[in-house]
């Protein structure tokens, strides 16, 4: 199975190359975006056979001299196969369609099939330097697909920020699989898993290993980058960065500390408790701020890492503990989030793309009564807004019900640190997905209910069917695994015990289909039981007020919010709604502020309010290095008028200052 991997791998570089000679043709959005589902799909399928496999190993005589290039195909990478090629299947089959709209299609084609090429040797990476070579593939494809609008405003700043934090990503990397080769040099992973570090060495791999991967997920505060990049990409990538990209950011951390390093300690699990916890809030409160509907779509992604690390975190707290059925508990809910999130998300961004080729806009205070143009993307838009506000019977809710057991699990563990995490990140999970949930009925009302805003939202109409198509299956998907946890649950479990050495209880086996993280008689959770009284109870209602209603006809003003002018400038808005939590929480968190003008009696002139928000980390961390750079790059800017004499006498001090730094050292 990992030699099919490996040429579908080596058939998506070759597509990358014929979509950069046939951009330009109508076949070459048709061959690349065609062949990329085919093979996607294959990458599927061959993940999912390869969960519950014995550990797969090729050898290839590539990479370093000494070592070549090391592929391995175990439960883990099986599983984050899963992901990449579901994420990929649905973005292609999406843009078949959406790529029509493709302005500059010599700027894509070349580098999607490149960018999920990236991505599968990644999890396929048995070595440091395949691992970093198949990094810096995905992060430099990507980035050339961030860039694809260039001249639009914002892209080349998005650009500029991503290719820093992107570098500075790999740097850590690099330097955290250094420290675990160690003198011998051992960069493959089979050495690193025997040669397990201790004390320091183990702590600065921890970090660097945070610092590498978080970055690239989007942990706080090194997520600056990713509410810039990923709605400058076009839509169908901007499924595949948040929805799949941060999932491969979330197996490399994975993949380093609770694989190569052998296993976490209590403060580290503190450290990842405390670090998924404030991204969980910050960035479902930044998602609340904004009107751009990809920019608010990555700020949930934010979010939902968050979830993801507050899951992991609790795994490694309980596995420092001995308690393994909790860690397999927390892990199964962390890894059953991942999934989830390239569903819902995926489908959102999809929405949102099909909404700005129908409309021409992403402000959400233009868009509204789409549900009227655009029945069926309003209907799949509902579906994942309730997955991703975890609402049941939908996945979301699924997945994040166990973060919640996990965190309920255990209260008493013996580190003070553990002692006061697991309460806090209770409550800010708790805090985050009620903050979801009114971000997304925002999303949703502003978007897709009243009048439309705009003449474009009033004129426009629905999407192709392959865009309809790759939504329609994301929205069933997110239904089934809501419906069916269970079957999910199970899949992960030989990914779960390849790292804890346990697994959760097998829940199929339950004939009602309930799931029991730990036993019935603790919690337990039906989805499909939960929808069955969903439907039942509202058709009853329905029936009951059909039939007992009153048939007499009366006719009455609308209710109208005390505003009796119907044009649609006088409808709710996603600023008005979101003014309650921006006054409670961002005027704290995001210091924000608003200045009204309001004319005087007899003044002609409108009425104008202006809100500024400004982003904690980037003005306290950022900002401040910005300047440095700059103030050193200017005051530095001297050295490029020098005489040739001066050049000659720095090459002269530099030499003397390495021989003496080098006779020192002996």
């Amino acid at each position: 199975m990992i030699s099919l991997v490996a040429l579908c791998v080596l058939a998506l570089l070759v597509l990358a190359l014929l979509g950069a000679v046939t951009a330009l043709m109508p076949v070459g959005r048709v061959l690349v975006y065609g062949g990329s589902l085919v093979l996607c799909l294959v990458l599927l399928v061959a993940g999912l056979a390869s969960l519950d496999t014995t550990v797969q190993r090729v050898t290839l005589p590539l990479g370093l001299p000494w070592i070549g290039a090391h592929l391995r195909l175990d439960a883990l990478a099986a599983g984050f196969l899963v992901l990449i090629g579901l994420g990929g299947a649905g973005a292609s089959l999406f843009a078949l369609g959406y790529g029509r709209h493709e302005h500059a299609p010599q700027r894509v084609l070349p580098f999607y099939p490149a960018f999920l090429a990236g991505m599968v040797l990644v999890v396929l990476a048995d070595d440091a330097f395949l691992f970093l070579f198949a990094w810096e593939l995905m992060s430099l494809a990507s980035w050339a697909l961030v860039m694809t609008d260039h001249q639009a405003e914002g892209t080349a700043r998005a650009g500029f920020v991503y290719l820093l934090m992107a570098t500075f990503s790999g740097l850590t990397l690099l330097l955290a699989f250094g420290l675990l080769a160690g003198a011998q040099g051992g960069y493959d992973f089979a050495s690193m898993r025997q040669a397990h570090p201790t004390g320091l060495l183990a702590a600065l791999v921890f970090v660097l290993a945070t610092i590498g991967a978080g970055s690239k997920a989007g942990l706080v505060p090194l997520h600056v980058w990713l509410p810039l990049a990923h709605p400058a990409a076009p839509s169908h990538v901007s499924a595949l960065m948040s929805g799949v990209m941060t999932k491969v950011a979330v197996y490399g951390f994975i993949r380093i500390v609770f694989d190569l390093m052998g296993g976490p300690v209590w403060w580290q699990a503190v450290v990842v408790l405390a670090l998924g916890g404030v991204t969980a809030v910050l960035g479902v409160l930044q998602a609340l701020m904004e009107h751009d509907v990809k920019r608010l779509l990555a700020c949930s992604t934010i979010e939902n890492v968050g979830i993801i690390f507050i899951g992991l975190g609790l795994a490694m707290a309980f596995q420092v503990n001995g308690f393994i059925a909790g860690a397999a508990l927390a892990m199964t809910a962390a890894l059953f989030h991942a999934f989830n999130h390239t569903l819902f998300k995926s489908l959102l961004f999809f929405t949102a793309g099909s909404v700005l080729s129908a409309t021409g806009t992403r402000d959400l205070e233009r868009l509204g009564g789409l549900i009227h143009r655009m029945p069926p993307t309003a209907v799949v838009a509902l579906v994942g807004c309730m997955a991703i506000s975890a609402l049941p019977p939908l996945n979301g809710f699924a997945s994040e019900w166990l973060i919640f057991q996990a965190v309920l699990l255990r209260p008493d563990l013996p580190q003070w640190g553990l002692k006061f995490m697991l309460p806090v990140d209770g409550a800010l999970l708790a805090l985050a997905a009620a903050l979801a949930a009114a971000c997304f009925v925002r999303l949703f009302g502003i978007g897709f209910l009243g009048r439309p805003r705009s003449p474009a939202a009033a004129e426009a109409q629905e999407v192709d069917r392959f865009s309809i198509a790759a939504m329609a299956v994301f929205a069933a998907l997110c239904l089934l695994a809501g419906l069916f946890p269970g079957a999910a649950i199970d899949a992960i479990a030989p990914i779960v015990d390849l790292l804890l050495a346990g697994r959760m209880p097998v829940q199929l086996a339950d004939p009602w289909l309930t799931i029991a993280p730990i036993a019935a008689s603790r919690s337990s959770y039906n989805g499909l039981l939960v929808a069955t009284f969903i439907v039942v109870s509202t058709t009853i209602a329905a029936v009951g007020i059909h039939r007992l209603a009153s048939r007499a006809v009366r006719r009455a003003p609308i209710w109208d919010c005390g505003f009796p002018d119907a044009r649609p400038i006088t409808q709710y808005s996603g600023a008005s709604f979101a003014q309650p939590l921006r006054r409670i929480f961002g005027a704290v968190v995001f210091r924000a502020h608003e200045t009204v003008d309001m004319p005087a009696p007899g003044e002609t002139r409108p009425a104008t309010i202006r809100k500024t928000i400004h982003d904690p980390v980037w003005d306290a961390l950022y900002a401040p290095l910005v300047g440095l750079v700059t103030w050193a790059a200017e005051a530095m800017n001297v050295l490029q008028f020098l005489t040739i004499r001066r050049y000659l006498a720095f090459v002269f001090a530099a030499l003397v200052v390495l021989l003496l730094a080098l006779t020192l050292w002996q």
